[in-house]
């Protein structure tokens, strides 16, 4: 028999992912004193300390991260129960919280949204979200479904407890304003455009660290004019002569004809890797299954 109260978990599982009482508070709609008091009553059952003071916070201890592991095979097992039961009352009903970075909305959601028309219990709620490589496995905390990206050969950290269920890989090309001395080119190698002013995305961002990886194979740090999350600015700034840009080839190829070229980079493979992550206890909701299945099939229209 356990000798603890299994509900207290999921306040320890939320401190593990946010790093502070305060942040689990904010989150759970709670007060932080009334977090602190569930962290202490769990303490105190498990008879061993859960977490220790650092400077103004709280961190986890030893035994504090192998019970917030814990806590998420309990959660995933609660929720497989009662994906079951959902199941023999009837399939899939709910909200689905989906956050999706923009140039992949632009890319999947015209289709996914087809698709979902097919299943109108599901209500799919959506939010616009842009952050760095690194930044999207956190927002599974908050969103049932997060759609995010990486450049070939990463392993972002914290992806490692969730579910990845891979979408397409999107070649990255290189865009070129028309009249461009490259212009009448279909493949260029990294020695023909990384001396070249650039067009850039926030440092860290997949798309820059694969333009990183071609200046670091060159020896030449890039040369990057303006920055910016906006891929339709990007491409507007390289259509009227501003620089050249990497940019996602199934995304960007609807808008190049007459505006800009795309050429494929030759030496080198360059792409991202789109893919949905989810907390393992979600994932085995009915509704959430069928947004998974519903964006592998967008994907394979896109690329296929």
């Amino acid at each position: 028999m356990v000798g603890f109260d299994v509900t207290l978990l999921p306040v320890l599982r939320e401190l593990d992912e946010r790093g502070s009482v305060t942040a689990v508070a904010a989150a759970t709609h709670r007060t932080p004193s009334a977090v602190s008091q569930q962290l202490q009553t769990l303490q105190r059952q498990v008879g061993v300390p859960l977490v220790e003071r650092v400077g103004r916070g709280v961190r986890l201890t030893e035994h504090g991260q192998v019970l917030a592991g814990l806590a998420g095979v309990v959660a995933t097992a609660v929720a497989t129960v009662d994906a079951a039961w959902q199941e023999h009352l009837g399939g899939a009903s709910g909200v689905v919280d989906l956050a999706i970075f923009p140039s992949a909305a632009e890319l999947l959601l015209p289709g996914l949204l087809d698709r979902m028309r097919e299943h109108p219990a599901i209500d799919l709620v959506l939010s616009d979200v842009d952050v760095s490589e690194d930044g999207f496995a956190p927002l599974t905390a908050d969103h049932d479904v997060v759609v995010g990206h990486r450049p070939d050969g990463s392993s972002p950290p914290h992806r490692q407890t969730l579910e990845t269920v891979a979408l397409l890989r999107e070649p990255l090309d290189v865009a070129l304003p028309e009249g461009h001395r490259l212009a009448d080119r279909a493949r260029v190698g990294i020695d023909d455009v990384v001396d070249e002013t650039w067009i850039g995305v926030p440092r860290d961002y997949p798309i820059d660290r694969v333009l990183t990886a071609m200046a670091a194979a060159r020896d030449t740090p890039p040369s990057v004019a303006f920055r910016t999350i906006h891929l339709p600015v990007i491409e507007n700034l390289v259509a009227a002569g501003h620089g050249i840009a990497l940019v996602p080839r199934y995304t960007s190829r609807t808008r190049a004809p007459g505006r800009f070229h795309l050429a494929e980079l030759a030496d080198v493979r360059a792409g991202r890797r789109i893919e949905a992550l989810v907390r393992p206890d979600r994932a085995v909701r009915p509704v959430v299954r069928t947004v998974l299945e519903a964006l592998v099939a967008t994907a394979l229209d896109v690329t296929t």
